[in-house]
Order: structure tokens, then sequence, then C-alpha cells
């Protein structure tokens, strides 16, 4: 199946006075059409990084995709092109759910004013059409009351009602591809499963792409298709949910794993991964995840390439395989 969304060689560095921060660091993955994605890894891994080179959000300066990269969107390259195209394929073509909902609604404004906004720029509705479909939306995405909710205004409104709110505007000019960015890092459990069976129902109802950005696993097991495990900047693990989570080949996606809390022993001590991420300024030679690995020996010491292994199924560590 041809690809929605291809990123190749993706690097994103910053360039600061203390140096260069390559944040993503040769990124490869592929969005079909339809299906739902997971990026996955610690804080600091890249993973929204990524997200906001494809929008082309990142901070000019210090950030900048390095020569070599490529982001194409259907049968269009991103990398390199101008700002006002940008913007005319963010909202319309591909829209963005943030995981603080209260930063990125306007507080001075009612959410139905600020769906509206979207409708009548992208979609070119008179005032009346758009209030219309705003309430439609809130609806949609399940808020109760969406007449009397139109005209309050973000604070009035709960956390959960809240990424409903950015739910419903990502979804007010009927994207292709939808990239939420931790949807549910502020929500307690209950909202959060509310949430994921909302996003799961929407992309199902609009034929939607989704490109998932977590660091939680649970969340991925629950509604991706596939998944990428992202570490310093690398993918070092790709594959569908199942094959990750039945037979993972790389040591930080079964550490990640084995961090799970287990329903079958609830009083069972949680694991952990000893250390933490490198920093980016100097990411160490050899493989980047070597000094917390428990398994690492001497061909660790070499820069290890995505081993293929088989169809989707990619894993960046010499002892995978069969």
């Amino acid at each position: 199946m041809t690809a929605l969304l291809s990123v190749r060689d993706l690097r994103t560095w910053f360039h600061t006075d203390q140096g260069v921060v390559r944040a993503v660091d040769g990124v490869s993955f592929d969005v079909r059409p339809g299906e739902m994605l997971g990026i996955v890894g610690e804080s600091g891994c890249g993973k929204t990084v990524t997200s906001l080179s494809v929008l082309g959000l990142l901070p000019q300066p210090p950030a900048k995709i390095e020569d070599g990269s490529s982001i194409r969107f259907g049968d269009e390259e991103l990398v390199g092109a101008g700002d006002r195209r940008l913007r005319a394929l963010r909202g319309n073509d591909i829209a963005m759910i943030f995981q603080e909902p209260m930063s990125s609604l306007n507080p001075v404004y009612s959410v139905g004013n600020q769906i509206a906004e979207a409708l009548r720029l992208h979609r070119r509705m008179d005032r009346k059409a758009a209030r219309a479909e705003s309430i439609r939306l809130l609806a949609e995405v399940g808020i109760p009351e969406p007449e009397r909710r139109v005209d309050e205004y973000p604070h009035q409104l709960s956390g959960g009602m809240r990424q409903r709110v950015m739910i419903a505007m990502a979804l007010s000019c009927e994207p292709k591809l939808l990239i939420a960015d931790e949807p549910t890092t502020a929500l307690d459990v209950t909202i959060q499963a509310q949430i994921l069976e909302l996003l799961a129902s929407l992309r199902e109802r609009h034929e939607m792409a989704v490109l998932l950005i977590t660091h939680d696993l649970g969340v991925v097991a629950e509604v991706c298709d596939r998944v990428l495990v992202m570490y310093a900047g690398q993918v070092v693990e790709s594959g569908s949910v199942h094959e990750i989570f039945a037979d993972p080949q790389h040591p930080y996606t079964r550490g990640l794993l084995d961090s799970l809390p287990s329903v079958d022993d609830p009083g069972q001590r949680l694991n952990s991964i000893p250390g933490t991420v490198p920093n980016p300024l100097h990411w160490p030679a050899g493989c980047r995840f070597r000094a917390r690995c428990p398994e690492a020996g001497g061909r660790c010491d070499d820069a290890q390439a995505l081993v293929e292994l088989g169809q989707d199924r990619a894993s960046r560590c010499w002892r995978s395989g069969p």
C-alpha cells in the first residue's frame, strides 16, 4: 500500500551556543492511509521533535532539518516547502492534537469561536454555518449539551472536555492524517480510556490515519496497528503491535515492557531501566543504549544499523534475529 506519509533519514538538529543537539538523527518510517502508528519512547528520545518536523512547526533558529532528510506527504516533498504551503496543509490535510489542551486553547475566546475560526479559514464557511458545524463537531466528540458548551470558555471545561474540544478542532477540516502528541498524559485513567476509544472510533469513521506519540506502551497496545520504538534520537525497533509485544528484539524494548505493571500480580515490584538517556549534545559512539543495556558486549562499541527482520520488522541490535 502506498504511504500517506513517508519520512526518510530525518535529521532535525538544534544549533545552539553549546553545540549541535542531534534531537532526531536519521529516523525513517511510513504511515499508511487509515492506519494508526504509535511512536513510543522515554522523554527526550525525539518523538515530539519528529512530529513537529512533519508539521513544519520547529523553532527556526535554532532548529534545522538537515540536508538529505525527506518528508513526503502523498507525492509532495515538505522539507523545504514554504511557510504558506505548510500553513495550507496544516488543518486541511494534517492536523495535530497537543498534550496539554489548556495551553493550546485561547483562554479569552469561547471554544465554539475557536472551532469556527478554523472552519471559516479553511472551509470558507459563513458565521452561521461555522457555528452549526462547531456544535455538530462537539456532539461528535461526545461533549454533552453541545448547544450550551459551544459558548463556554476553556476554563469552564474539565481536562477531558478540553481534550475533546482539541479533537473537534483537529477534525474540523477532515484531515487525512491526525498527529496526536501524548493526548492522554494529563488525564485520569478513566478519561484516558474514553479519549483513546474516541480516537479509535473517529479514525474508523473518517478513514483517517493517526500518528500517536506516547511514552505509554499500554496505550500503544490498545489502539495502534504498528509501533516505532525510539531511543536517543533513533528508531531502535519497529513492527506490528503483536510482534513487538510477543517477541521484542531490542533490549530497550524488552526493558520498557518489563517495566509495565502486571494485572495478574498487582503487588509485583516494578522493574526499571537503570541510568538515563545520554546527552544529545554528545551521543555516545557505538550503540547509544550500550551503557544501560544488560546484554552489552564488545560488538556494541560499533554503531549498529537497523537489522531488517521481515516486512515492517526491524531492530537496531546485532543480537536481533531468529
